[in-house]
């Protein structure tokens, strides 16, 4: 009886060691036997992520959390994967959440087409996600925030500030009023094609008057443009001038001609040149000048006789 009671005993405790390894393979989804690699990523914060969370890839579970320890002031994840995954070198992992409640769980993306498979034991790179409690922490200030500023507009306060303008309107409404009905009146008027500005806007005098001038404006254009093609044709006494090599050789040699006349000029060759340059010449005229001024002023000083006189007998009469 008692070696069947120790038997019962021993083959209880069998069934709930295998029921508890189920129980957890089943919690970890069998990792324990199934084939895969192992990949690493450093956080500077797992955000409560813990051992057994998923590990997906664009959505689809493709592994689990195996091990976070401290790491050289890092969290190191070891990551178990599913064999058949492919996960690529420069694949970033990041730890994301189902909702603000929800479970955490490693996000792994799919990397570029032309890097490397990522092997056993690879580091990956990590995305850091901002932290849920920073982030409720700065809500909760903001919500603080305006509280305070609501709680700060007490009635004394808004009557501070909208008391001198309620003021204003009662003392003025009359004249806003008057304002008012002004503007009215004047758009009135303005949708009515009254005054100048209402004119310019439904007239068509000015949109005329701009488009014929517009009009003119291109006709001038052409007509210079086609003025300017018959120039660079050669056509009329312009056109020739400027494309006509003639008279360009003929510009060219009559100003080398005058530019050697000058030259002789300068040098004192024929008579202009010597008129230029003969100091004796300049000297003879000044002189002859000279005499003409003293015969001119003897001539007012005789009478008419006496002009003749010395005429005569400078004549040799």
């Amino acid at each position: 009886m008692k070696n069947s009671l120790e038997t019962r005993l021993g083959v209880f405790v069998v069934f709930v060691v295998i029921a508890a390894v189920v129980v957890v393979e089943t919690l970890n989804g069998w990792q324990f036997y199934q084939h895969g690699y192992r990949v690493s990523a450093l956080f500077d914060a797992v955000q409560e992520l813990k051992v057994g969370d998923s590990v997906k890839m664009a959505g689809v579970e493709v592994g689990r959390v195996e091990k976070i320890a401290l790491e050289n002031n890092k969290v190191r994840v070891t990551m178990k994967l599913n064999s058949g995954t492919v996960v690529k070198t420069d694949s970033q992992a990041t730890i994301r959440f189902t909702g603000l409640m929800g479970q955490n769980f490693v996000a792994i993306d799919f990397g570029s087409l032309d890097a490397p498979k990522a092997v056993d034991g690879a580091v990956l790179a990590t995305m850091e996600q901002p932290d849920l409690n920073a982030i409720m922490s700065k809500l909760n200030d903001a919500a603080t925030g305006i509280q305070n500023l609501t709680k700060s507009f007490t009635g004394d306060t808004i009557n501070n500030l909208l008391g001198p303008l309620t003021d204003f309107i009662r003392q003025n409404s009359g004249h806003l009023g008057g304002s008012i009905s002004n503007i009215d009146a004047i758009s009135g008027q303005i949708a009515s094609g009254q005054g100048t500005v209402g004119k310019l806007i439904y007239t068509d005098t000015l949109y005329n008057s701009a488009l014929a001038t517009v009009t003119n404006l291109q006709d001038t254009v052409a007509a210079a443009q086609q003025v300017i093609n018959g120039v660079n044709e050669g056509r009329g006494t312009l056109g020739k001038l400027v494309t006509d090599e003639t008279l360009y050789h003929a510009t060219t040699a009559s100003m080398t001609n005058l530019n050697q006349i000058l030259q002789k000029i300068n040098q004192g060759q024929g008579s202009i040149g010597k008129l230029v340059n003969d100091k004796e010449f300049y000297n003879n005229a000044k002189l002859t000048l000279q005499k003409v001024d003293k015969a001119a002023d003897s001539l007012e000083d005789q009478g008419p006789l006496s002009v003749l006189g010395i005429v005569a007998s400078n004549l040799g009469l």
